[in-house]
């Protein structure tokens, strides 16, 4: 017999899944007859059809939660409730499909509700197509903007000349007496597992988690992390949203993330609870960019901070202050049309297109002079031009005519010596002679 519940929560990730089903039945705990169900990939059919048995609430990835419902294990028909949970990440991972399918096969239902703690315009747009009434009764509750300071959060950026000096520096921050513990976050699975291994053989407690390893790995990991037995997490963004542990005291940045919004998911891992937590971000010369980015979307300076004896060997640029308008694809600025680099509008100081003045007599809407003989865009004088014609002398004198090419000598024969075989192209019998022009 299929289960058949009256509210849905849809998860992006396995572990934000894991941890709204453990708070949901935290809630629902001393209130009789609510079952709630955790339904998630990597983990054996068999269990999580007897969970879903009776179940009123659902929570799950979209993968897992269509495979039971196309195996007539689930059916999604009298769900009054509809909740997405990390919308703008569902987008990101690929569910945009998904998404669309439990829209038409919960059709019936009477809410619907968004959750994200980012919510970009497409994330609005996906809203407005969700909705019954084409969006007309949305309502949008923002209790925090991206933009507003985490007062309790303190944020440092380390400039580094390359990836050992990044490792350094990290080594330096991790023998800290005052982390409790810690979040590492890498950019990809192959520098997520081998930073942990380092650490590892420094004598640190440490541990990976990503998306390649399996979900009950993952699970026991992080258990252990909010048991208090794992002291350092190494994470991709994988762990960016829905870890909750409060006793995270700082967040490491060893590898920046792909998109500027991450980094407030990121550094949201610390400071739970109402607690104060650190968030410490490493950047190399070639990561300026996304330094800038972060910084325009979170509308927030990163101070820089050097560490004693580990100072970097570069000059690096000094953060540039959040300007101008921002979009939804990591917060990269959008500059105005009429400004250049680095903001300043074309027509200020010197080096620009439309920097010259008005001739006088010169007819209306045209910037420039008209053209004179031997006037404008003359060369000036360069090697090769002092005692002979070289590139500016006329190209008349000396000169094959225009039709065809002049007699070349042979490149390597000797003075006096014969010039040799000439060359001929072992196809020249097959081509066509070609009529004088």
């Amino acid at each position: 017999k299929p289960a058949v519940p009256g509210a849905l929560i849809v998860c992006p990730t396995r572990e934000l899944a894991q941890q709204v089903a453990h708070d949901a039945i935290d809630l629902v705990k001393h209130a009789r007859g609510l079952r709630v169900a955790n339904v998630v990939g990597g983990m054996p059919y068999q269990l999580q059809i007897a969970k879903l048995q009776n179940a009123d609430l659902v929570v799950a990835t979209p993968g897992r939660l269509l495979d039971l419902q196309r195996s007539m294990q689930i059916k999604l028909d009298q769900v009054q409730f509809l909740v997405v949970d990390e919308a703008d990440r569902m987008l990101d991972l690929g569910f945009s499909d998904d998404l669309a399918e439990i829209n038409q096969l919960t059709s019936q239902r009477k809410q619907t509700m968004m959750f994200s703690a980012t919510f970009a315009p497409r994330i609005q747009q996906l809203a407005m197509r969700v909705m019954h009434d084409s969006g007309s009764s949305v309502q949008k509750i923002q209790i925090d903007s991206p933009q507003e300071k985490h007062t309790n959060i303190k944020q440092i950026l380390y400039w580094a000349d390359n990836l050992q000096h990044k490792r350094k520096m990290l080594d330096h921050w991790l023998r800290d007496t005052t982390i409790n513990q810690a979040i590492v976050f890498a950019s990809t699975q192959i520098e997520c597992d081998g930073l942990a291994a380092d650490l590892q053989q420094e004598g640190f407690s440490a541990v990976a988690l990503h998306g390649a390893l399996s979900q009950g790995l993952r699970n026991r990991r992080l258990m252990a992390l909010r048991q208090g037995q794992v002291q350092i997490l190494v994470a991709t963004d994988v762990a960016a949203r829905g870890i909750d542990v409060p006793t995270v005291t700082h967040v490491f940045n060893f590898g920046l993330p792909m998109k500027a919004e991450d980094y407030t998911h990121r550094i949201g891992r610390t400071g739970r609870a109402g607690r104060d937590g650190l968030a410490i971000t490493f950047a190399e010369f070639r990561d300026r960019r996304k330094i800038f980015d972060i910084e325009g979307y979170t509308r927030q300076q990163l101070k820089a901070e050097v560490i004693p004896g580990l100072e970097p060997t570069q000059r690096f640029p000094s953060t540039r202050p959040p300007q101008g308008n921002f979009s939804d694809r990591g917060g990269r600025e959008q500059p105005a049309r009429d400004r250049g680099y680095a903001g300043a509008s074309r027509s200020e100081g010197r080096g620009g297109f439309n920097d010259r003045q008005r001739v006088q007599g010169a007819p209306e809407g045209r910037s420039f002079a008209p053209r004179r003989d031997a006037e404008g865009f003359g060369r000036k004088p360069g090697f090769g031009d002092t005692g002979r014609g070289g590139f500016a002398g006329p190209r008349n004198e000396g000169a094959a005519p225009r039709g065809d090419f002049a007699p070349r000598k042979p490149a390597f024969a000797k003075p006096g010596a014969p010039a040799g075989k000439s060359f001929t192209p072992h196809d020249a019998r097959k081509r066509p002679a070609r009529p004088a022009r």
